[in-house]
């Protein structure tokens, strides 16, 4: 399947990194091609590196924040680019439960607007509100390796 990253960017890509370094340039090639409408989905078991990978997405996007850590007690982290081109919200719902009614009160049908953003742990409340624009899924292999697949 190909998937289209805003304005029918067509995209698939398979990498297989050996490392957090290797993780975050992944995500710092797609952080490169995100346009404000963007959503994406980041999937995968705990330690398989979502957050490495939205690093590298904050990076690739333009944003110069001190550190990108896993939002997963905040919700939501937001890292802006130098020059205000775009704005990329990092959500973790993690410890949320899949309810709409949850996640309309928090105000995250609103967490696209005017920026791209990137989900931890998407349920099927936040897909209502929040369709992905590409999705993100992270495998940690038996040797260690991290494959991530974009589409």
């Amino acid at each position: 399947m190909i998937a289209k990253l805003g304005a029918g960017r067509e995209l698939e890509e398979e990498a297989v990194t050996r490392g957090e370094a290797e993780t975050e340039a992944v995500g710092e090639s797609l952080g490169r091609r995100l346009r404000s409408d963007d959503v994406v989905y980041l999937t995968g078991d705990l330690g398989s590196g979502k957050t490495s990978f939205a690093r590298g997405l904050a990076r690739g996007a333009g944003a110069r924040p001190r550190e990108v850590a896993s939002p997963t007690f905040a919700i939501c982290h937001e890292y802006s680019s130098d020059g205000g081109s775009i704005v990329l919200r990092h959500l973790d719902l993690y410890r949320l439960k899949d309810s709409l009614e949850d996640l309309e009160v928090l105000g995250l049908p609103g967490a696209a607007a005017g920026a791209a953003v990137a989900v931890e742990w998407p349920r099927s409340a936040i897909r209502m509100l929040l369709p992905p624009t590409v999705e993100v899924s992270f495998e940690v292999l038996p040797d260690g390796r991290r494959r991530i697949r974009t589409r």
